[in-house]
């Protein structure tokens, strides 16, 4: 994995390509219908919803409610896995304990922090996507359509309510784009970096997402 201070000279979206390409290659074989056999590597989860939170900053302190909810969820899985690394090195081990003792649902567990992750890297990729489909759209209105798909399902009265505020300070798309760009690259590598980001982490999220099905974690709600 790159050094925080590498990824910030470089481009958080290159190298969410660069790790998600790593996993793929290492992912071992087995069998893709049974999901109990699924492994997700937890450190490369955690470092891709890392580079989410420097997205996130990219747009400002209107995303600073969403970033918190990250952090403290990305700190949560970490912590676990600091305390037994080769025990929690699959995430989907984690998920299957947590079902078995029946806590999953129960306080601060680590799958509910791994449903937010998840949901929060979905709204990243439609975010994303929407940017470079059409640059001349309203950023306001980029974030509206993400939220909707992505978090807004999930989310209570609360946290809606939270999301409205936060909408009012987001920056004009061109501004977030340039931010997104590496120095000395142009928009068109941008927009191909973002198709082959999401190429890699549409798939990811979908293997995440059926294995949370498997667990009973999809409907999970916040306030």
């Amino acid at each position: 994995m790159k050094r925080a201070r590498e990824i910030e000279e470089g481009s958080e979206i290159k190298s969410a390509i660069e790790e998600l390409s790593v996993l793929i290659k290492l992912k071992p074989a087995g069998d893709n219908h049974d999901r109990t056999t699924v492994h997700i590597p937890t450190r490369p989860f955690i470092y891709v919803c890392n580079l989410v939170i420097q997205v996130l900053d990219k747009i400002g302190p209107t995303m600073a409610v969403l970033r918190q909810d990250i952090d403290q969820n990305i700190q949560r899985l970490k912590m676990l896995c600091d305390s037994d690394p080769s025990t929690y090195s699959n995430l989907v081990e984690i998920l299957k304990k947590e079902a078995d003792e029946g806590n999953a649902k129960k306080g601060a567990s680590c799958s509910k922090a791994s449903v937010w992750l998840a949901r929060s890297l979905d709204f990243t990729a439609a975010l994303l996507q929407r940017l470079v489909a059409d640059p001349d759209q309203k950023i306001e209105q980029l974030v509206e359509e993400s939220y909707k798909i992505t978090l807004k399902p999930w989310h209570g009265w609360i946290s809606s309510a939270a999301y409205k505020v936060a909408l009012k300070l987001v920056p004009d798309s061109k501004t977030l784009t340039n931010l997104l760009m590496p120095k000395d690259e142009t928009y068109d590598t941008l927009k191909e970096d973002v198709q082959t980001l999401t190429s890699l982490l549409v798939p990811f999220l979908e293997e995440i997402h059926s294995v949370l099905i498997l667990y009973g974690l999809d409907r999970l709600k916040s306030t």
